[in-house]
């Protein structure tokens, strides 16, 4: 035998679970280090591939809901074991900018293996040590990632993140009027 793994549990699942019972005892998921989601941002971070479908979801819902609104991407890796360091680096710079209101990390959904870069514990340290609030919208609403636990807020998709971090326009100017 080469190796053996409880029946229905392989060892990505128990890994993930080892590391959110380490980080959960350490409280980095404990809502009172949240930060709260700026009503208005002026800029936005986005952390993610700049070919996935993600951020052609993100960018056409923020352009539908706020045109005017300024978003700088920062172009990673997001599957595979570059991924990690390079999402890490990419929150790490964001924070050095100083302008950004908010950042979403970002994927679209795949298997337990592709989403594995946002369970990696160099990327929820990263996420927890954020001065700027983090949006994790990593997968399809069923998928949980050790970066929706350790994010000031989770959205269940790309497209949420988008709606979740503007107001429509239209209806703030219905509003004021």
């Amino acid at each position: 035998i080469d190796a053996a793994e409880p029946r229905g549990y392989g060892a990505l699942q128990m890994a993930f679970e080892q590391l959110k019972k380490k980080l959960d005892e350490e409280g980095l998921f404990d809502p009172s280090t949240k930060q709260s989601i700026p009503f208005l941002p002026r800029k936005i971070g986005i952390v993610t591939s700049p070919t996935g479908a993600a951020i052609r979801d993100i960018l056409n819902i923020t352009e539908r809901r706020f045109p005017s609104i300024h978003i700088l991407i920062a172009p990673v890796r997001v599957q595979g074991v570059e991924a990690p360091p390079e999402i890490c680096e990419a929150i790490g710079d964001m924070n050095a900018m100083g302008d950004i209101d908010v950042i979403i990390v970002t994927r679209g959904g795949g298997s337990l293996e592709d989403l594995f870069p946002f369970n990696d514990e160099r990327v929820a340290r990263a996420i927890h040590a954020s001065r700027i609030p983090i949006i994790s919208a990593v997968g399809h609403e069923i998928d949980f990632t050790i970066a929706d636990f350790v994010a000031d807020l989770r959205a269940p998709t790309p497209s949420a993140a988008a709606e979740l971090v503007l107001p429509h326009r239209k209806e703030l100017i219905e509003r004021i009027d």
